[in-house]
């Protein structure tokens, strides 16, 4: 089975047929659904055969993970853009609003691999997500509990309104987003120590994971 992110091919040739593949991707995405693209779609616009695609991937679905793959990095280290103590409520970092003007300027792709259910780059954003919330977590407060919890909390708030968001389902600016997005990420850290899940530091802030 192959893996669904292979961006770390040694092979200059595999990295480029990849690449191709997940640029036809996301630029059939620009057009329709995820679900709606076939992959003798994705092998026509990257010159490609059928035997080449799955001989990278497994089907569609695999290639759609890989395709969201930076994107999501991106996502997670922007919400862990800091070192000791997270800027405040009112100062997200720069890192989440630049991610959010990349989406906005993209908006027909995210909107495409953001579906109603959360779509493949739903699905792979919550999961790195939670995963690298909870090891932060772990890390930082290693005799906190409730860790999965609030690492759960973390990534389906994240998720959430981010899909909402692609969808013109609220309306804000990705500076503004950034903002309301980011107090209410560490509003979940705070309810968390309240109920002593974890130690509050750096005054209102609670440690994001």
């Amino acid at each position: 089975m192959t893996p669904a992110v292979t961006d770390g091919s040694r092979d200059p040739r595999t990295a480029r047929t990849r690449a191709r593949l997940r640029a036809a991707l996301l630029a059939a995405c620009e057009e329709q659904p995820p679900d709606h693209v076939a992959v003798a779609e994705v092998v026509r616009r990257a010159g490609v055969g059928r035997a080449t695609f799955y001989l990278h991937y497994d089907d569609l679905h695999a290639l759609a993970l890989d395709a969201c793959a930076e994107v999501v990095r991106e996502a997670v280290e922007a919400l862990h853009a800091w070192d000791r103590t997270p800027p405040g409520p009112d100062a997200p970092p720069e890192e989440l609003v630049a991610l959010l003007r990349e989406v906005r300027a993209g908006a027909a792709v995210y909107r495409s691999l953001l579906g109603p259910g959360g779509g493949p780059l739903g699905e792979l954003l919550h999961r790195e997500l939670r995963v690298r919330s909870l090891d932060e977590l772990r890390r930082r407060r290693p005799s906190g509990s409730g860790h999965d919890l609030t690492a759960s909390a973390v990534a389906g708030l994240f998720t959430g309104v981010l899909t909402d968001w692609v969808h013109d389902r609220t309306d804000a600016s990705p500076e503004r987003l950034a903002g309301q997005v980011w107090r209410m990420l560490l509003a979940v850290h705070a309810a968390s120590a309240s109920h002593g899940q974890s130690t509050v530091t750096g005054g209102a802030s609670a440690p994001l994971g």
